[in-house]
């Protein structure tokens, strides 16, 4: 190893921070100016990590929480070796098309393991991570499967309320192999975090389950002794490192100014001459950056070992693992669904679609008994979302297939990305459908990453009936349709549901919503095609006798009030159709001519669905009829619900009439 002593190549991560900062006149660069030594420390003693191969399965995982600080993870990235994280991207920071963006995105640069930026998401998203270790460690054995979890959090993240659910969930279930590195430089925007905060991290962690302790963070003997003891721990583990934010800057060191906004010319002068940095922009002394590139693939040892001792597999569990980390289906999963399709057919199933999706999960589960990762946010009685043969996951369980997230519907969703981006599972998480709300900082980051999870909402409406406004969702499918890459399901029956399960779990470029009943419906559909219609997001479910005047669009468990509307409209010599819409937005995503064929030109075109009209214009036009909500619901058996808000049949034959004369 080349003799390059600590602060030497601390000071190669503050100085790049500063330039690139300095150069894009945006940024952040206090962050990695305090916590360098942390992140030197930790890449050069302990992380296991090859920068010549960053995705192998082993690896230790690297998340910065503080995305903000995100010069930190790029400069060290380069430092290493990287071979896309190049000096000129260096140089390009927070630039169009450049792989150094303001925050750290996972789809953009390699080596960054997950996006992160608002703030929480980070170590929430790493207990994914460092659960999905512990299950597949379970299944695969430590000789496969052994590795870390290490996360720098801020002030900001622990702040965020996010972070309490995570660290519950952490400590709850022992997830020792997660080590969080608490960058405590008691600085946020708006000065010091006394200004709004109090808590005693330290114990705020102890009191969650984890081994917790306070260290000097400039001090690099001090960080390595806790980091090493972590890794004995039998507990996830937090190590408070008290640091400097802009560590060295002249007047700008331990204050706000450090936080947000470029140092300046002067105090960038006066912070490099206090550290010992040449004031050349983006230099690094040649052996500095050899000792760096030597850390770098201070990993490959182990990486071999590694491969040697996966390549003493059997080829079929080989074979088996890989084919999980790629999230690719097993064979067996398309006849599971062909099977539970013609048994539909031959015995429908009248009951609510929470329920028929029940049915479902029993035969994903019996074809993927492994990967098929459930869970709920103590809803497990409602969102039906359990299979027969699943057991719970605990600490003591690592091998149980069922989560209890408890209320922690945010924790629960942020979760499960980090379960989808470690790889091995097909992660679904439920609640009630209105508590996306809960969820949806970690859903829209779900969308933006591309992460294949699956979301089993259930009570999708007024249909809920007596809990009331509260729990009754009327904006949520607009909201969710509204999120680019969120692809929303609301089935109609027990074919649809089938259909829809189908899809989200072939999906592995995005997240899927399924939005379920609690009340009864009854099966619709009596074919099932292996087109799967439903992944046009519509299609017309029965043609009118003729041809159509009226097109009735709905969704979920208003197509069956369509179904009854087109009749009575037939009693009055008015021909229409029927066109159920499972995902609205995916419809919308059609190419115009298929969208053209499925909407039709009808000159009456009614849209049916017990949410808000939002979003239904581009199917109906401004003046098609919509009935559906138009406020919030109310208290009352959900039969007496729909007849209090107008959405019955009778309402849309109303409608047609008014607009056939």
């Amino acid at each position: 190893m080349t003799q390059v002593d600590h602060t030497g190549m601390a000071n190669a991560i503050r100085g790049l921070a500063m330039d690139a900062v300095e150069k894009a006149k945006s940024g952040h660069p206090g962050l990695p100016m305090g916590a360098a030594d942390i992140a030197t420390v930790l890449f050069t003693q302990f992380l296991k990590y090859d920068a010549r191969e960053p995705k192998w399965p082993d690896r230790d995982r690297f998340v910065l929480s503080a995305g903000h600080g995100s010069m930190l993870l790029y400069a060290l990235l380069y430092l290493t070796g990287n071979a896309e994280m190049t000096l000129d991207q260096i140089k390009r920071f927070r630039q169009v098309d450049s792989l150094t963006p303001g925050h750290p995105e996972n789809f953009r640069t390699n080596g960054v393991e997950t996006t992160t930026g608002p703030l929480g998401q980070g170590i929430a998203t790493s207990v994914g991570m460092a659960l999905a270790e512990k299950m597949l460690a379970a299944e695969f054995g430590k000789k496969i499967v052994s590795h870390h979890t290490y996360v720098l959090v801020s002030d900001g993240d622990l702040m965020e309320g996010v972070s309490q659910e995570a660290i519950a969930l952490a400590g709850h279930w022992k997830l020792n192999k997660l080590i969080v590195l608490y960058d405590d430089n008691g600085i946020s925007i708006d000065g010091p975090t006394s200004l709004a905060d109090s808590v005693d991290q330290v114990k705020r962690f102890k009191s969650a389950g984890w081994a917790a302790e306070l260290i000097d963070g400039q001090d690099q003997k001090a960080i390595a002794a806790a980091i090493a003891r972590a890794q004995k721990s039998n507990k996830p583990s937090m190590i408070a490192c008290r640091t400097t934010i802009g560590y060295g800057a002249p007047t700008k060191a331990g204050t706000a100014k450090a936080h947000g906004e470029a140092l300046g010319a002067d105090e960038l002068k006066g912070a490099k001459e206090n550290l010992g940095i040449s004031l050349e922009p983006f230099s690094v002394p040649d052996n500095v950056l050899k000792a760096w590139r030597e850390a770098g693939v201070r990993g490959a040892a182990a990486r071999k070992e590694w491969e040697a001792r996966y390549a003493e597999l059997g080829p079929r569990k080989r074979a088996e693992f890989e084919r999980r980390l790629r999230h690719e289906r097993p064979a067996s999963l398309a006849k599971a669904f062909r099977d539970h399709k013609k048994k539909l057919l031959e015995a429908p199933l009248n009951v609510a679609t929470r329920k028929s999706s029940e049915a479902v999960i029993e035969a994903i589960a019996a074809a993927m008994p492994l990967e098929f990762l459930a869970g709920s946010a103590d809803l497990t009685g409602s969102n039906n979302n359990k299979a027969k043969s699943a057991t719970d996951f605990s600490a003591k369980t690592p091998k149980g297939r069922f989560i209890h997230y408890g209320i922690r519907e945010h924790g629960m969703a942020a979760a499960m990305n980090g379960i989808f981006l470690h790889g091995g599972f097909a992660p679904n998480g439920a609640t009630f459908l209105v508590f996306t709300d809960y969820a949806r900082p970690a859903m829209r980051l779900a969308a933006l990453m591309g992460t294949g999870v699956v979301y089993v909402m259930t009570h999708d409406s007024i249909g809920l009936g007596e809990d009331g406004p509260t729990h009754q969702p009327v904006e949520h499918l607009a909201a969710l349709r509204a999120i680019p890459n969120m692809r929303v399901f609301r089935p109609c029956d027990a074919v649809e549901v089938a259909e829809c399960w189908e899809l989200a779990l072939n999906r592995i470029d995005g997240p899927t919503v399924l939005a379920l009943t609690r009340q009864n419906v009854p099966q619709l559909r009596t074919t099932a095609p292996n087109d799967n219609p439903c992944a046009h997001g519509a299609y017309e479910l029965v043609a009118a006798q003729g041809e159509a005047r009226v097109s009735l669009f709905a969704s979920g468990s208003e197509v069956e009030i369509a179904v009854a509307a087109q009749k009575q409209v037939a009693e009055r010599g008015i021909a229409s159709r029927v066109v159920s819409v499972p995902s609205l937005e995916l419809l919308l995503a059609q190419p115009a001519d298929r969208q053209r064929a499925v909407i039709g030109n009808a000159p009456v075109k009614v849209a049916i669905e017990a949410a808000v009209r939002f979003g239904w214009d581009a199917v109906i036009g401004h003046d098609g009829a919509f009935i559906g909500m138009h406020g919030f619901g109310e208290s009352g058996p959900a039969k007496d619900l729909f007849k209090h808000f107008g959405i019955t049949a009778e309402a849309v034959v109303n409608a047609v009439l008014k607009r056939t004369g």
